[in-house]
């Protein structure tokens, strides 16, 4: 069994740097350490709490070009789609700290049968945080800056591939101001992992990654009785109406596709274009993302980056050629590219149906399900026909329909109209059935690891 984990970079496929894993003894202590921290940090008040989140953001600010720099090492986004991350962790410590005070304030009510209620919001205690590679920075800050602002504690078995991004994040909180252990990065394997859900300082784990995954780990903290959130996979149906501007919609779904190489859980997936503009749509899709320059995350020219991982890269190329097995067709791309790197093109896949990976599965890399419906009902209820519901998307003039069409038909916790988007940190972020429950973000992300704790004065 291996002792150490080694980040490698997905552009040349040569090693970075190795990094030994903690023991089982070392991890408890660091458990034991975290919560220590956690029960000097609830005792201070929210408002200096606040203080130090905002001085993170600052400092993401700060060290924005370099950790850029080092997740494109890491894991190969484009350096642009590195800036717009930090910009959004910035972005998220700015609304934290602004509004944290007032979502946790306590709530005073007339009770029903006479008397006062109180409903006071406090912190739960250590938090443990199981977090995927696609988004080094955010997905860690998506979690932890919430719920420092909360008063929990945080730990983070962020994905080894990213191991040094883990890091950068202590050494950037820490710099901020944030108290010693309170922020701890935790290098270990699974088995470990496993032993932290079970520990009894740990009140809760979230979880972003697969379904498979997701499933395993809400087992194990449903058995320790831990509160839970998972945010999972998705195959976003993104629709196009009759009534579409279709080169917009072009231009969107083309970025919803390939933005962040492609490896993106809410991102655009499966294309549903209704047959009156099917050919146009078409058309236009295949050429633009046929026209998709693949190349060096560095180069500020590249739009698409090579996939994370050797075994990321294998596993979409063999979906795209089980698809095609059961009747798909490639209308560009679908070819694994000669040379250093684990690059994949942009591909369009056409002809997709029930029993193909490309309709059923989640396709984490720049491959595009394109499917034909007959109208708007046909369009709709393809879009339905997932396990899924993280987001989706619908392309209409007619803002009230689509807007209707998002709310009583779409099957999701995340409708874009007209448009592609990742994440709002003042809308909620977080989906229905196999892509988990919970919500991150826009005052409810907060709330999640708290104890809303009721205190009723009697008559």
């Amino acid at each position: 069994m291996s002792t150490n984990v080694t980040t490698i970079n997905p552009t040349t496929g040569k090693e970075i740097k190795t990094y030994e894993l903690m023991t089982e003894e070392q991890t408890m202590k660091a458990v034991e350490k975290c919560h220590d921290a956690f029960t000097k940090w609830k005792a201070t008040p929210i408002e200096e709490r606040g203080k130090i989140i905002q001085k993170i953001g600052e400092k993401f600010k700060e060290h924005k070009e370099e950790f850029a720099q080092l997740m494109t090492e890491e894991m190969g986004k484009i350096i642009a789609h590195g800036n717009d991350e930090l910009d959004l962790c910035a972005a998220i410590c700015d609304y934290t700290a602004a509004t944290g005070a007032k979502e946790l304030a306590d709530e005073e009510k007339e009770l029903a049968g006479g008397g006062k209620g109180i409903v006071s919001y406090s912190p739960l205690g250590v938090i443990y945080g199981i977090q995927p590679w696609n988004f080094p920075a955010y997905q860690v800050v998506r979690y932890s800056i919430v719920n420092l602002m909360a008063g929990n504690g945080i730990l983070l078995k962020h994905a080894a591939n990213v191991t040094g991004s883990a890091l950068k994040l202590k050494e950037i909180y820490e710099e901020a101001g944030l108290p010693k252990d309170l922020f701890t990065v935790l290098i270990i394997d699974h088995d470990v992992s496993e032993k932290i859900i079970e520990h009894d300082l740990v009140r809760g784990v979230t979880f972003t990654g697969s379904a498979g995954a997701g499933r395993k780990i809400g087992e194990q903290s449903g058995k320790a009785i831990k509160k839970t959130v998972l945010e999972l996979g998705s195959n976003d149906a993104y629709i196009v109406l009759e009534d579409a501007d279709v080169e917009l919609a072009i231009k969107s779904c083309t970025e919803g596709r390939i933005y962040n190489n492609g490896e993106t859980c809410v991102a655009a997936k499966r294309f549903i274009v209704v047959d009156a503009v099917y050919d146009q749509f078409k058309k236009g899709f295949v050429e633009s993302m046929k026209n998709i320059k693949l190349g060096d995350p560095t180069d500020e020219n590249t739009q698409l980056g090579p996939m994370a991982r050797k075994d990321l890269r294998e596993k979409i190329h063999n979906q795209v050629k089980e698809s095609i097995e059961n009747g798909a067709e490639v209308l560009c791309g679908g070819e694994i590219p000669e040379g250093d790197g684990y690059y994949y093109p942009s591909t369009v896949l056409g002809n997709v149906k029930p029993g193909q990976p490309a309709y059923d599965d989640e396709l984490f890399g720049p491959v595009a399900s394109l499917i034909k419906a007959k109208d708007q009902d046909d369009a709709m209820r393809i879009a339905n026909d997932s396990r899924f519901g993280l987001g989706g998307g619908i392309f209409s003039k007619d803002e009230d329909k689509a807007i209707e069409l998002a709310q009583n038909h779409f099957d999701t916790g995340m409708v874009f109209i007209n448009s592609f988007g990742i994440a709002q940190v003042d809308m909620p972020f977080g989906g229905v059935k196999d892509s988990g429950f919970g919500r991150e973000h826009g005052g409810f992300g907060i709330k999640e690891f708290v104890n809303a704790k009721g205190i009723s004065i009697l008559k």
